[in-house]
């Protein structure tokens, strides 16, 4: 899967090549050529637009909506009871309201507000980190349990009722963290939400002052990677599959470990001068946890 960055005319960055070659394993050479870009220059400066595989006829019909509809009404009253539990104990054990509300892309560009159950404490609108990891959050309670269950993703069945989502796809991102279109649903699991399942984990033994640039020039391309080249190829049965391992917590910390122990890494801790290099920091951290089924999932 190849990319190309297109620059708008005039921009100070014209002077770079405007067809640049993007791999999840070579987006730091593209990024190494603007050193000062920071995650809010993303959108302001230019677009990513990715070269697109067409997604499997699977994705596209309206056998996998009816599927998806099917699903949700049927687990719905079986799962009633958990949602009355999992309520309760966030109303008892914490301040603040007990589902957590935001704004996340879906098909084509569109925003929706996506349903979680709250894990964090209450923060009256105040600023958060949008990269999260196990370190930089302040958890409820019950918060670390609901996440390592994923109690937490059960009210996204309401998004998928209402089409907003689906039960197998890419994880729907914040705006400033989408780097390509959707051309379908986002899901509560897909191919890279298996892999990158103890992310939080992983990136909490980052330095923080580069938590959100090695989050913009590494892992979001890997996970749009391992998406777009699920979605390319998806059938009931693989998406089936998908929800099996979702709910018997079948994570694949070996994917993960592929597409992090890169030269793209070893690349972006040059240009950083991390005292050690990221790349054995993370796979070091990714190698510890595959046999360990303890986790917080990320999102």
């Amino acid at each position: 899967m190849s990319a190309k960055l297109h620059f708008p005319t005039g921009s100070e960055n014209s002077s770079i090549d405007s067809t640049v070659p993007l791999h999840a394993d070579g987006i730091s050479d593209t990024y190494a050529a603007m050193p000062s870009l920071r995650k809010s220059d993303v959108a302001a400066r230019f677009s990513l637009s990715l070269v697109p595989e067409r997604p499997s006829s699977w994705e596209l019909c309206g056998l996998k909506r009816f599927f998806d509809f099917t699903c949700v009404l049927i687990a719905l009253p079986l799962l009633l009871p958990i949602f009355l539990v999992v309520g309760l104990a966030i109303r008892v054990t914490s301040r603040g309201p007990v589902l957590f509300l935001q704004k996340r892309t879906g098909r084509h560009s569109r925003t929706f507000t996506i349903l979680k159950f709250r894990t964090m404490t209450h923060s009256d609108g105040s600023a958060r980190n949008s990269v999260t990891t196990t370190e930089n959050q302040r958890f409820t309670p019950v918060g670390p349990f609901l996440r390592r269950w994923k109690l937490d993703e059960l009210p996204q069945l309401l998004n998928v009722l209402v089409g907003d989502m689906s039960l197998v796809g890419p994880r729907p991102k914040l705006p400033e963290h989408q780097i390509a279109d959707l051309r379908c649903r986002p899901g509560i699991t897909g191919a890279a939400t298996i892999a990158f399942a103890r992310e939080e984990q992983v990136l909490a033994c980052l330095p923080c002052h580069h938590l959100d640039d090695y989050y913009l020039r590494i892992i979001l391309p890997a996970k749009h990677r391992l998406d777009t080249e699920y979605m390319a190829r998806a059938t009931f049965f693989s998406d089936l599959k998908l929800i099996v391992d979702t709910i018997l917590r079948r994570w694949d910390g070996a994917a993960m470990h592929r597409l992090l122990n890169t030269d793209a890494v070893e690349a972006d801790s040059k240009i950083h001068k991390f005292k050690v290099p990221v790349s054995t920091v993370v796979s070091t951290r990714v190698a510890n946890l595959t046999s360990d089924n303890s986790f917080v999932s990320a999102d």
